[in-house]
């Protein structure tokens, strides 16, 4: 394989067609790469060094546009408005929900406030107590917990603080009694991953480089270990490719350790990659009074064990899809794993197995057919499975935090219906709303409607395609709608209450894909739309968006696709393969370059999802996934705002900007190609002001393109 990069004097491209426009002059360069004998032109290369003083200018250039042009359409912030006055409605959230030596601790988002704070109870009914607030952390900075992990004896809380949607952490400690941080500040860090038996010393993610923006951020990780009171800088490497370079931990495999409480006799430490089968190792906690430790293999990646595993006395569990495309739970003996003869205690079912959790007895284990979830409990004494009776139908989480009881928490949501949290007794089967529910109803919302379809493919297989609209719309084609999707790593999207569904009540359409590549129908389904099968994926939103057309809610002029992160791939090349079948589009945070995300510092660890151009046949895969390089001159594209987050450590903003500076140059529709860029954001943030404003934004550059009229500039 041979790689060439070439620069040269830059050559200005303004296209005179799109004056009305004023586009930013965008330079092109004369940069190609050859793989296996074909040759690649990337002529914007040069966006990618976000560094670069030019390349600031363009994207700030491009912000100002776009910027200027969402404000004057009314609609936007009139939908921020009606959002902020939702979510005023909405009960607290909570998050990270953990029970330690009496103490509750946990995450609450108050409705109506920005971000969350940290707050613990004495008992599950205790009184309520405000141990952090992430506002008094740094003046002028909107702080974020990103994680919260209470000691053993609840005396402390790591948290992982984080601002500007980085997500890249500094890890804190605080002390519950004296409500104060201890001194020790580690940066930058993934977060903490657990404590150790003594409440003193704490595992936790370390790096190499200082540099969040650093192409080697995400490389030779490793996990150490921190004792309170000491010096960062003589914190212990336990597990990395550097301490143990027998286990053949790569650069680009992130290792984690930890201690599970309920079995504290050993570590686990798992090299991960975006990959789903696990790789996991583990050591007798003994092993760390030496000096180097000695790790031995619990499961290999072509044991395809996936989506968690657990102990229990001398058994280890976990999913497995070998021979069960849509999963099925298996043992083995802990001290001799022998995966190949692995026993099965809960067998294949009908639907999907999402997960697993584990209580003192139990493994309850989420089934989803896509829409429905149910839930069966698997006694860990007896070997006996049975169906639980759930009090509401909809997306079931479970969660256990007190691994010395049974006492267990469900949320169960849909669409249209608001999130109920219950506490379950997995020794009675019995639910009760819990203490952290509080149900809510909100004006409007009983006017929607959700229905479940499947939208035939373009190879027979039928895809399913989830519709939210008001009742009694007409189905003549005079609708908006907003069809959106995503289709990777096997994820499912399941339904998910969200008060941004309140378009819907406009009168637009919502509609949510499921194509393959995600995990909706099991493991052949997420393979289907995976590497080279990877076409699929798009080609089956097309489908959806075709259906949508035949059945009379939308039209090509008044349909609109989004796609997010790796739903970038998605919708980069279903406008690219259909531009005729949309009306607009939005790439958000979206891989639309994927032939050039390895070279960005969250590449690598995605190379198993997508592949790599080192290997002729997923080079090929990658660049059909490539929306920048299937732009073609002279063909009329939708109109299109691609949106970076200018802090993202996940997709770095120059692959929407790429995507956009091709449009640009390339559309003879004289339809608006704009590139949005949010500099007080990343990938996401939990920020409500700052996420609100930049959904409104793309929900009305949508609607402005397909014709709604609350949402028509004013001129």
């Amino acid at each position: 394989m041979k790689r060439f990069l070439f620069f040269v004097l830059p050559v200005l491209a303004v296209m005179p067609c799109h004056a009305q426009w004023n586009y930013p002059p965008t330079k092109t360069v004369d940069a190609s790469d050859t793989y296996f004998g074909k040759t690649y032109n990337d002529p914007y290369r040069w966006l990618e060094n976000l560094k670069d003083t030019d390349v600031d200018a363009w994207f700030k250039a491009q912000a100002e546009l776009t910027d200027g042009l969402l404000a004057k359409i009314p609609g936007r912030d009139a939908l921020v408005q009606e959002w902020l006055a939702l979510d005023k409605l909405k009960p607290a959230e909570y998050s990270g929900i953990r029970y330690e030596h009496g103490r509750v601790f946990y995450k609450k988002t108050l409705g109506g406030e920005n971000v969350g704070k940290l707050y613990c109870r004495q008992g599950w009914n205790g009184t309520e107590k405000l141990l952090f607030d992430p506002a008094t952390y740094k003046t002028g900075v909107t702080t974020t917990i990103q994680s919260i992990v209470p000691s053993w004896d609840g005396k402390y809380v790591a948290m992982g603080l984080s601002s500007g949607g980085a997500e890249w952490s500094e890890i804190r400690v605080l002390d519950v009694e004296r409500g104060t941080l201890l001194p020790e500040s580690i940066y930058p860090s993934y977060g903490p991953h657990g404590w150790m038996r003594d409440n003193k010393s704490l595992f936790y993610d370390a790096g190499k480089v200082a540099d969040i923006k650093s192409l080697e951020i995400e490389l030779n990780r490793k996990t150490k270990v921190h004792r309170l009171g000491t010096e960062a800088s003589t914190d212990v490497d336990i597990f990395s490719n550097e301490s143990n370079p027998e286990l053949g931990i790569t650069a680009k495999e992130i290792p984690g350790a930890s201690v599970d409480e309920s079995y504290p006799d050993y570590m686990v430490g798992s090299a991960e990659t975006v990959q789903s089968e696990l790789r996991i190792f583990y050591a007798p906690i003994s092993e760390l009074k030496h000096t180097k430790i000695k790790w031995d293999v619990l499961c290999k990646r072509p044991d395809n064990l996936v989506r968690g595993f657990a102990f229990y006395r001398d058994h280890v569990y976990a999913v497995t899809h070998t021979g069960a495309p849509k999963y099925k739970v298996v043992r083995t003996d802990v001290k001799h794993p022998d995966w190949e003869h692995a026993e099965t205690v809960v067998p294949e079912g009908a639907d999907t197995i999402r997960y697993f959790t584990k209580s003192k007895h139990y493994l309850l284990i989420v089934y989803s057919n896509g829409v429905v979830c149910r839930l069966v409990k698997y006694d860990l004494t007896t070997g006996k499975t049975a169906e639980i009776k759930l009090p509401a139908s909809g997306t079931v989480n479970v969660s256990c935090p007190d691994w010395k009881t049974d006492r267990c928490l469900v949320s169960i949501t849909s669409w249209i219906s608001p999130l109920t949290i219950y506490d379950f007794d997995a020794q009675k089967d019995t639910f009760a709303k819990s203490i952290f529910n509080a149900d809510v109803s909100y004006p409007g919302f009983e006017n929607l409607v959700s229905e479940e379809v499947e939208a035939p493919g373009h190879d027979g297989t039928l895809i399913p395609l989830s519709i939210i609209y008001k009742k009694g719309i007409p189905l003549d084609g005079s609708n908006c709608c907003i069809l959106t999707g995503y289709g990777a790593y096997g994820s499912s999207a399941t339904p998910n209450f969200s008060i941004r569904n309140s378009v819907a009540l406009r009168g637009v359409v919502l509609a949510i894909a499921h194509p393959r590549g995600g995990g909706e129908k099991g493991e052949a389904w997420y393979k289907a739309g995976y590497k080279t099968t990877k076409p699929n994926t798009w080609k089956d939103f097309i489908s959806c968006a075709e259906y949508l057309v035949k059945k009379g809610y939308t039209s090509p002029q008044k349909l609109a696709g989004t796609g997010t992160s790796a739903g970038g791939i998605l919708i980069s090349r279903a406008i690219t393969e259909r531009p005729d079948l949309f009306a607009a589009a939005v790439c958000n945070v979206g891989c639309a370059n994927a032939m050039r995300l390895e070279f960005s510092p969250n590449g690598p660890v995605n190379t198993p999802e997508f592949g790599t151009v080192k290997d002729p046949v997923e080079c090929q895969a990658l660049f059909e996934m490539d929306g920048v390089q299937h732009v073609q001159n002279g063909v009329k594209y939708p109109a299109v705002m691609g949106v970076g987050g200018w802090n993202d450590p996940r997709v770095t903003a120059w692959e929407p900007g790429k995507f956009v500076a091709a449009l640009q140059a390339a559309t003879a529709s004289g339809n608006p190609i704009l590139m949005k860029v949010n500099y007080d954001n990343g990938h996401f943030t939990e920020e409500k002001n700052v996420t609100f404003k930049n959904f409104a934004g793309q929900s009305a550059f949508l609607l402005w393109q397909t014709g709604h009229k609350d949402f028509q500039p004013v001129k």
